[in-house]
């Protein structure tokens, strides 16, 4: 698609810490754009039609494997449909596997004292609502812009970012795809940078 003669659906900027939802019509374009630059979204993607029809983060690594996202990759749910696929992607990695932050996940690795601290899982719920959804909806989850390296032994490192100030990675809708989002609040590691920022999201066609 020729982006500089495409049709803006819509245009939103993402407060720091909020979460956002949209529909993305099939055949559209999103792009995510990184405005300050190592801000990790938190992503879950749902069939417009029928909600039951979700992202897997295993499926789509099983079908790629790859435990990477990037350019060319098809974002499936648990039954192989294509929900949306990367088409362009300026930081070249994002994570899959490690999962959103909760204020349980909070506590558990930063302590007692974070338990009251606003997390992914509080805004997907939140959002989740405005479509009929509620916890039993929440599953895998993609970290656009989040740098997760998998150590020699296993373990998942949360790194600081390898994006910047105005990175983009851009998804094409293969069907009408609910897409979640939380704009991470996570103050705890270096996946926002120890400051959470705005994120922009450009829907075209």
């Amino acid at each position: 698609m020729n982006t500089a003669t495409a049709t803006v659906v819509l245009d939103e900027t993402v407060p720091a810490c909020a979460p956002w939802s949209a529909i993305v019509g099939a055949g559209e374009r999103l792009d995510i754009v990184d405005l300050h630059g190592n801000q990790a979204v938190d992503c879950l993607l749902y069939s417009a039609a029928d909600h039951t029809e979700r992202y897997s983060a295993q499926a789509t690594v099983t079908a790629q494997r790859n435990i990477f996202l990037t350019t060319g990759s098809v974002l499936r749910t648990d039954a192989g449909t294509a929900l949306m696929t990367v088409i362009a992607d300026e930081v070249g990695n994002h994570d899959t596997i490690a999962g959103a932050c909760s204020q349980e996940s909070n506590t558990l690795r930063y302590g007692q004292h974070t338990r009251h601290q606003h997390a992914c899982v509080e805004n997907f719920l939140a959002e989740a609502a405005k479509w009929g959804m509620g916890k039993r909806d929440l599953v895998s989850n993609i970290n656009w812009f989040m740098n997760v390296p998998v150590e020699s032994d296993g373990t998942l490192g949360i790194v600081d970012g390898l994006s910047a100030p105005g990175k983009t990675v851009s998804l094409r809708a293969e069907i009408d795809t609910l897409v979640l989002v939380s704009n991470c609040p996570q103050i705890n590691n270096p996946c926002n940078g120890f400051d959470p920022t705005p994120v922009r999201m450009v829907v075209t066609r």
